[in-house]
This record gives structure tokens, C-alpha cells and sequence, in this order.
């Protein structure tokens, strides 16, 4: 059963436009190194509709032969056809993915008629498990209606990820399938609702701030577990900020790449060309975010957070958050050699 916080993989670029294969290996490592549940490489945060098949592929195969086996892989293989879906099906399968995630069909408007019965010959002929990933903003919407028929008649699907942020719909989600089909992964994709959809008994979730702060989202994850949910629901509220700060400040994935950059990693420039105003504009929000990065204890933002943000941004992002109590709280354990299982 796949559970527990899936991390979706930026893709960083050199100054060429090519995938920066050894950035991409080293980060690999330090999320596994930082405890992350597993990898999910291909999803929307990592900007797959701006590679080519070829690339998408070949991320895949980065991301596996850095894992080493390590943690479980849920690869995306949205791709726009059936036929080149499954042979990114079979490549995966191939190089030992434990499933991939599948968007209902983008671009063409197209009936829920459709897009069950495009499912469904999917789970007859894919060698590999399989995620449906719900995420209405970008692709056709996989009504619960469909997504429920699904659960229950075919064995090769086993999961959703619901990236909608409709928290009432993922309730429904839950109601309608896991008392029949309680190994059914059912996770969620925005971080902002994540410890209420754990409560309300989601598996876990692809969190896109678990690869800028993986040691506060595994914390997170880890006091639910502990029954700890006063303390989990305190970092929930620290992160708001952050998680605001990175996901609307400019074309999305824009601020989760600024925060991968605070943290030590070359990203490059994005395939997506900003305007003159969005690249003045992405200044002034890696200034907010380093702040904030700065605040939660994070020392290697703090020499941003003065260049581009100033004294005056420093107050302002710390200012109604109170976040330096808990985070640097939780970042004093993470360092600490028992929490980190080194002698």
C-alpha cells in the first residue's frame, strides 16, 4: 500500500536548458537522507509537460538508479495518449517503480463516459499499478462517481492522489471506497489541508514543500502518527506562510524552486520565460521566503533573506506567524545525532 509523504522531484536545468542529471541525483539523496516516505518524480512540480518523452523517461530512470531501492518511487506517466502512456508504463514497471500516476485526459474537454472507459482499458493492459491523480485545474476532473466504480472493479488501480483542494469532495473519496476497499491509497496533494485529510484517515500525501522542508513535513507526519495532534496541528498552522509564500507568489512551480535554491541546490532557469515585472517580482518573493526560511531555523537562508529582503522584510514575514518557537524546535531535533540515527 502506498502512504506516508511522497515527495514530487524538481526538475533543475543548466544554463543550456538540459536537465542537471548530477543537481537532480544529489537531491534525490538528500530527500531520502531528510526521511521523506518516498519519490515522486514526474508530477506537476516537476514540470513534466515541459519535457519531452524522452526527458520524462529519463528523469525516471535518474531519480531509480540514485534511489538505489531505498524508498519507494510513484512515477508520473501523464502522457497524451494511451499508447504512449503504457509504454511509459512498461519503462517504468521495468525499472522497478512501485506504481505510476495517471491524470484524467488534459487539453480536450471529454465526457466522464470517457474518460472510464479510457481507465479502465488502461488497468486491463498496464503492467504496473495504478495512482489516478485528480487535478481539475490542469486536466478533465475524475468525478467520485467514476473514481468509485474504478476503485471497486479494477484491482490495477490502486490509489488516488486528489490535488483539487476541495477538501469535501476527498471526504466523499474517502466515504465511498475505503470501507469497501480499505487498501486503496487515498492521498492528498495540497499541504495546506494535509494533517485534516490525515485525520479524517488519508494514507499520506505528495506534499511539494516536503522537498524545500522535509524534516518539517516528516515531523508533521510523524507526531499524527504518535497521536501527538496538538503539536501537529501547531506546524500545520507555522507552515500556512510558507506554503502561500511558495505556491502563489509567481507562475507555479516558481516559489517551490526559489525555496529548493534557499536550501543549497542549483535549479537553473525554468523552461516557462517570466516577464521583465515577474522576474522583479521573483526577487522580492525569495526575499519573503527566505525570511520565512529564516525564521523556521533555517541558517543557509538567513544571508538571503538580508540581500533580498532586508531587515524591514525579516519583521514583516515573521511578523503574525510566531513560527521560531515550534519549527526551530523541530529543526533542534532533526539535528541532533539521535534523531538523525547517526552515532
Amino acid at each position: 500500500m502506498i502512504k506516508g509523504i511522497y515527495t514530487p522531484n524538481l526538475v533543475p536545468f543548466r544554463d543550456d536548458g538540459s536537465i542537471n542529471e548530477d543537481e537532480l541525483r544529489r537531491m534525490v539523496n538528500w530527500l531520502i537522507e531528510k526521511g521523506v516516505s518516498g519519490l515522486y518524480p514526474n508530477g506537476s512540480t516537476g514540470e513534466f509537460i515541459r519535457l519531452s518523452f524522452e526527458e520524462r523517461k529519463r528523469v525516471i530512470q535518474i531519480v531509480v538508479e540514485e534511489n538505489r531501492g531505498r524508498v519507494p518511487i510513484l512515477a508520473g506517466a501523464a502522457e497524451s495518449n494511451l499508447t504512449m502512456i503504457l509504454e511509459a508504463c512498461q519503462t517504468y514497471a521495468d525499472l522497478g517503480c512501485v506504481a505510476v500516476s495517471i491524470t484524467g485526459p488534459y487539453y480536450y474537454k471529454v465526457s466522464q463516459d470517457s474518460i472510464e472507459h479510457f481507465f479502465r482499458e488502461l488497468a486491463k493492459r498496464s503492467p504496473i499499478d495504478i495512482v489516478l491523480y485528480n487535478i481539475p485545474q490542469f486536466s478533465n476532473e475524475i468525478s467520485v462517481p467514476v473514481l468509485t466504480r474504478l476503485a471497486l472493479d479494477c484491482p490495477r488501480i490502486v490509489g488516488v492522489k486528489d490535488s483539487s483542494r476541495d477538501f469535501p469532495r476527498f471526504l466523499s473519496t474517502l466515504h465511498a471506497i475505503k470501507p469497501q476497499r480499505p487498501d486503496f491509497a487515498c492521498l492528498i496533494g495540497c499541504e495546506e489541508i494535509l494533517l485534516s485529510a490525515l485525520q479524517m484517515g488519508c494514507d499520506g500525501g505528495t506534499i511539494a514543500s516536503s522537498g524545500v522542508v522535509p524534516e518539517v513535513i516528516m515531523k508533521l507526519y510523524s507526531e499524527f502518527k504518535a497521536g501527538r495532534w496538538d503539536q501537529a496541528k501547531e506546524i500545520q498552522f507555522k507552515l500556512l506562510d510558507l506554503i502561500e509564500a511558495m505556491l502563489t507568489g509567481v507562475n507555479f512551480p516558481e516559489g517551490f524552486r526559489v525555496g529548493m535554491g534557499l536550501r543549497g541546490f542549483s535549479l537553473g532557469t525554468t523552461r516557462q520565460l517570466l516577464s521583465p515585472k515577474e522576474q522583479t517580482d521573483l526577487e522580492g518573493l525569495r526575499g519573503k521566503i527566505a525570511c520565512i526560511l529564516a525564521d523556521c531555523g533555517f541558517d543557509e537562508a538567513a544571508y538571503a533573506c538580508r540581500r533580498y529582503g532586508g531587515p524591514a522584510a525579516a519583521v514583516a514575514a515573521g511578523a503574525g506567524i510566531d513560527v521560531s518557537v515550534i519549527v526551530q524546535e523541530v529543526m533542534k531535533q532533526f539535528r541532533t545525532p539521535a534523531a538523525s540515527g547517526r552515532p
